[in-house]
């Protein structure tokens, strides 16, 4: 058990998973954004073309009533979350992209001699003077 236990701290103090919570968070915040955008904004466009916009399209079979409109309005919110996401992500990835070209183009430095290196060196051109 301590073992799962150290197991499952290392996982979730990890970057990854940390990072994968922010993400559902703001997920989370941009769903309401995109849902707002639609039943705000869009539904009331197509609303001036029908009654009651989107939401009012329905189909009824025999006794059940099936809201198409709706249906119609979670996809066009998949669709706007999907596109806005993989903006983010293409700017994200252009961003690490060019931080990995400026970490490559910069020209590693040489390291600095060790005390023993700098001792024989005086060492070996002291014997050379000789």
């Amino acid at each position: 058990m301590k073992k799962f236990i150290e197991e499952f701290k290392e996982f979730a103090l990890k970057g990854n998973v940390m990072d994968m919570a922010i993400g559902v968070i703001i997920g989370g915040a941009f769903a309401s954004i995109v849902a707002a955008l639609t039943d705000n904004i869009i539904n009331p466009i197509i609303g001036c073309f029908s009654t009651g916009g989107l939401e009012g399209w329905t189909i009824t079979i025999w006794k059940a009533e099936l809201g198409i409109g709706a249906f119609i309005m979670a996809i066009v919110n998949f669709l706007i979350l999907a596109i806005i996401l993989f903006i983010m992500l293409k700017g994200m990835n252009k961003l690490m992209n060019l931080k990995k070209k400026e970490e490559e183009a910069e020209p590693e430095a040489e390291p600095e001699p060790t005390k023993e290196e700098v001792l024989l060196t005086e060492i070996r051109d002291l014997l050379k003077n000789k």
